[in-house]
């Protein structure tokens, strides 16, 4: 099974080469839909294999596929295909010049995600991280306007000094682990227990590399890039920038806070990751409520929801399996939302929340599932966002850190109302003209995909079997299982 590994890898960078061979081709367009496919179906097998206890590594050990990684693997293949699927009409995805450079773009971008996560070293795993940053960069200033390139540039340079920070703190981690027998950058080596990490460097060096990840994962203070970058690129690239890409870096977070653990204890990043979470929450209900942009206000749903993850990682074991969830269930409903709200921006030309009116009267195609998403983002049963945010307030009271989680339930009340206030603004009443017309019921682009996210993210809290299991087993990666 261990080639498998490369299939994520080779088969993304193979479909770039294609579109850009393809450039007069009709075929070209379904080349994110071909690499999302690859990532997936290679994630699954190495779901179905770990499940069994089964860990694979390739490329001299710089691969590694354990339960955790293959569900990150999974995750990003899954939210690529609705994404990039989601993405097939021109009113999902607005593209205007170089389809061909774009669509070889989004098959490097998964690439980059790909790799993040199957990377055994810290470095290898960081250089993904900013490979994304290339990709993601072109793609934002897709459109050429003055806005879209303007937000790619601030993209950039915060993403840089990101991912520079964490750089210098991976620096640090490995300065720790030269006075052992075996400096080195392996995940696996730096996470075992009697390794003798120097404890200031490990300290300074993970604070550093959380901080630098915490940038790319949209987290305040260090979020500003991520409003503008999400409300100018291509829908699809939204998708997945707002679906994926903030979860690879809080995966990041994750094996870096593994290493971090055993060598000063948890409390130093828990209480660093709970005033990351808890100001990520406060900035994004302060600026919801008065918020006139829909894509806007998905990409500072976007910050509240990393807030409230970062909260479950520094809760810590008992809080990690609802944190697995909530990145699939998050990606999946994220993807569906971007993916309808470039549709509804073809279609009604502007972004302003306050000229698109009575949507589930004009045009019930989109306003159903735009609702049924917008239920299932604020967290309504049986969707599986629900589950992971009452398993993660559970969690947090359990160990203590009931004043946390009981500031975090008062700003998802503030968000909740926003979110309802805006929502019901789009898509509830009688057309402001009161003209006659013919509703609107064509979806404007593939209804299947949506649909799809829709009911996986409807059911799949209620899979004990393998679902449960391999949460359980990805958490014990990390270090607990409880």
């Amino acid at each position: 099974m261990s080639f498998v590994l490369w299939i994520p890898l080779v088969g993304p960078l193979a479909f770039a080469g294609l579109s850009l061979l393809l450039r007069g081709s009709a075929l070209r367009r379904f080349v994110g839909v071909a690499a999302s496919s690859a990532v997936l179906v290679s994630g699954l097998l190495l779901v179905s294999a770990v499940l069994d206890g089964a860990v694979f590594e390739s490329g001299g050990g710089m691969l590694r596929a354990d339960a955790l990684s293959a569900y990150m693997l999974s995750v990003v293949g899954a939210v690529g295909l609705i994404s990039t699927w989601g993405g097939l009409s021109s009113a999902a995805s607005s593209r205007t010049r170089d389809a061909a450079g774009y669509e070889a773009l989004i098959a490097l971008f998964l690439a980059a995600m790909s790799l993040a996560v199957l990377a055994d070293s810290i470095g290898l795993m960081w250089a993904a991280v900013e490979a994304t940053t290339i990709a993601t960069a072109f793609l934002v200033g897709h459109h050429r306007t003055r806005r879209s390139l303007e937000a790619a540039w601030k993209y950039v340079i915060l993403g840089s000094v990101g991912v520079a920070i964490a750089l210098l703190g991976i620096v640090l981690i490995y300065a720790a682990s030269v006075g052992t027998d075996t400096p080195t950058l392996s995940w696996v080596l730096l996470s075992q227990a009697d390794r003798g990490l120097d404890p200031a460097l490990i300290t300074a060096g993970g604070a550093l590399a959380v901080l630098g990840f915490a940038t790319k994962s949209g987290l305040a203070p260090m979020h500003s890039w991520l409003p503008d970058a999400h409300s100018q690129a291509p829908a699809p690239v939204s998708g997945l920038m707002s679906g994926v890409l903030l979860s690879v870096a809080l995966y990041a977070i994750l094996r870096i806070q593994s290493i971090t653990n055993l060598v000063i204890g948890p409390e130093f990043l828990r209480t660093m990751l709970s005033i990351g979470g808890l100001l990520s929450l406060l900035v994004a209900a302060s600026l919801l409520i008065r918020q006139r942009d829909y894509k806007r206000m998905l990409a500072y749903s976007s910050i509240e929801h990393m807030g409230l993850m970062a909260i479950g990682v520094a809760i810590g074991p008992a809080a990690l399996p609802s944190v697995l969830l909530y990145i699939l269930g998050h990606g999946l409903i994220k993807a569906t939302l971007f993916v309808i709200s470039g549709r509804i921006l073809k279609v009604e030309g502007t972004p302003v929340i306050s000229d698109v009116r009575a949507l589930l009267v004009r045009r019930p195609g989109l306003a159903v599932p735009w609702l049924i998403a917008m239920a299932a983002i604020v967290g309504f049963p049986p969707f599986s966002i629900f589950f992971s945010e009452v398993g993660i307030i559970m969690a947090g009271w359990s160990v203590g850190l009931g004043g946390v989680v009981g500031a975090a339930l008062v700003l998802l009340l503030v968000i909740f109302a926003a979110f309802t206030r805006l929502t019901v603004q789009m898509t509830i009443g009688a057309p402001p003209d009161g003209a006659a017309f013919t509703p609107d019921y064509s979806t404007h682009g593939p209804r299947l995909p949506i649909i799809l996210a829709l009911v996986t993210t409807a059911t799949i809290a209620f899979v004990a079997e393998p679902v449960g299991t391999l949460l359980l087993q990805a958490t014990a990666v990390l270090g607990g299982t409880n």
